[in-house]
């Protein structure tokens, strides 16, 4: 009760169930973000391999694949549709004010998003219809488009921390917008690709970790091996970019955002040789409670240097910073996902070394069980990156010029929870029936997959004749009528 009443001290009442819905939504959606901006690349990487080496497995494993990503497309059009519906009825404030300065990040996501769909129905509808090759080269841009959505939407997310490419008139609105300012702010570089490389590694190890849970199961066929590979190897090799690149935007905060560094790391005062907490909590007095205390630890990863100075949440008033909840809210999450990236490194050195030493994939059951669960971990370290964002900057919603109060909407509370309780019957029932499909589709499969011989393990090739059932060659031997054909 304590730690609710500190997040809604001098909160209009709506602000609850308004953030409720929006935090609830966005974690919503971003579960089916990796696949949609990673898988179309992951997908390609196998049809290419397929049609280079002329291996049918590949193939079927494109297509399938493919199908998931139309499927995963599909939901995705109703959550994100659904957010964009609640900028403009939650924060009204927002978007009536800045939405000249920073809309044209949503603009383009949308546009993206349209023709993300374009191509997906075209790559579906050229399986058996197009020649190999041309049909290949139509499913090249469909990574383009994703890659082109996610710019359109992290512009936004980076301007909203750190706004630029305007100047402000007599009564503190916006004018003068500078366009390419806007888009191309401090922390937009640095937000992409982190943003990016850990959509590539969350599909890579989320489609990897399918196969390698068949592996525990006995499934040991090539399809299994190559379904595991292509996707492990993708996320292997970009797990420690992203390492490397979470490492970059941790700086780059530390520059442009010092109050937030301060509360993703629970300083309270401002000073040189700070330590570092590896979880724990921080209480409205300053004093931390638990955790794992590295002494000077903070001071050298933000400069280098004990003799770093990092700013405390006490360098600005307590209005305008996270309050104690909030900053430990942020320091959590920030642990958990640079837990789990140091584990996923890990996993991927070990894959590499054996690899490098034996060309051959590991056998222990160690490694396969890390990878079936490497999927959720990364889904896990997505949300935990966004709640780090955008709770660290509390209690801006835009950045020093704009407090979350000022943006939300004047609509009842009440009214608010009524919808926020509709909004969560229509996900389950949205994600139910995306599972369902998935799980009829992996049923389908598998006993397509049961009845082709040993001889003859690929016969349904995405660019071949569709093979005949017994039922099928029934059915055409007696022809239309059912009676004999002669």
């Amino acid at each position: 009760m304590h730690t609710m009443a500190h997040l809604l001290a001098d909160a209009p009442p709506q602000m609850l169930p308004a953030r409720s819905l929006m935090a609830f939504t966005l974690a919503s959606h971003i579960v089916l973000v990796p696949l949609g901006v990673a898988l179309p690349l992951i997908t390609l990487i196998m049809h290419g391999y397929g049609l280079r080496k002329g291996d049918a497995t590949a193939l079927v494993l494109a297509r399938r694949w493919s199908a998931v990503m139309a499927v995963q497309f599909a939901i995705g059009v109703v959550t994100g549709t659904v957010l964009s519906f609640e900028f403009g009825l939650l924060w009204p404030g927002l978007m009536g004010r800045w939405g000249d300065v920073f809309g044209i990040g949503f603009g383009v996501e949308a546009w993206a998003f349209f023709l993300e769909a374009v191509l997906i129905a075209i790559y579906l509808y050229g399986w058996r219809r197009l020649k190999p090759r041309t049909h290949f080269l139509l499913g090249l841009p469909l990574p383009a488009a994703a890659l082109l959505g996610a710019f359109g939407i992290l512009a936004a997310n980076s301007w909203m921390n750190t706004p630029r490419g305007f100047t402000l008139d007599a009564e503190g609105d916006p004018t003068g917008v500078n366009i390419w300012k806007a888009i191309f702010t401090p922390m937009f570089g640095p937000q992409y690709w982190h943003f990016v490389v850990a959509m590539l590694v969350t599909a890579g190890y989320v489609v990897a970790g399918v196969y390698a849970t068949g592996w525990l199961r006995g499934r040991r066929d090539r399809y299994h091996r190559l379904g595991f590979t292509v996707p492990f190897t993708v996320a292997a090799v970009f797990t420690p970019v992203q390492f490397v690149l979470g490492d970059s935007i941790a700086r780059q905060v530390f520059h442009e955002q010092p109050v937030k560094f301060a509360a993703m790391e629970i300083v309270w005062e401002t000073g040189t040789h700070v330590p570092e907490y590896l979880y724990g909590r921080l209480h409205p007095d300053g004093s931390i409670s638990g955790g794992i205390r590295i002494p000077q630890f903070d001071s050298i990863l933000a400069g280098f240097s004990p003799d770093t100075e990092v700013t405390g949440l006490t360098s600005v008033p307590a209005g305008d910073r996270p309050n104690a909840t909030q900053a430990t809210i942020a320091h959590w999450a920030f642990d958990t996902m640079v837990g789990i990236g140091s584990l996923l490194v890990v996993l991927a050195v070990w894959y590499a070394l054996v690899w490098w030493r034996r060309r051959r994939l590991p056998e222990s059951k160690w490694f396969y069980r890390g990878a079936a669960c490497a999927g959720v971990a990364s889904v896990v370290a997505v949300e935990c990156g966004w709640v780090t964002t955008e709770v660290g900057r509390q209690p801006w919603i835009v950045y020093g010029n704009m407090r979350v109060s000022e943006a939300v909407t004047s609509t009842h509370a009440t009214g608010l929870w009524i919808t926020f309780g509709l909004v969560i019957l229509v996900y389950v029932f949205v994600f139910g029936s995306f599972l369902a499909v998935l799980l009829k589709m992996r049923t389908r499969w598998r006993l397509a997959g049961e009845q082709r011989t040993a001889a003859d393990p690929e016969t349904d090739s995405p660019y071949g004749p569709r093979p005949t059932t017994a039922v099928e060659d029934a059915r055409a031997s007696t022809g239309p009528s059912g009676s004999s054909g002669s």
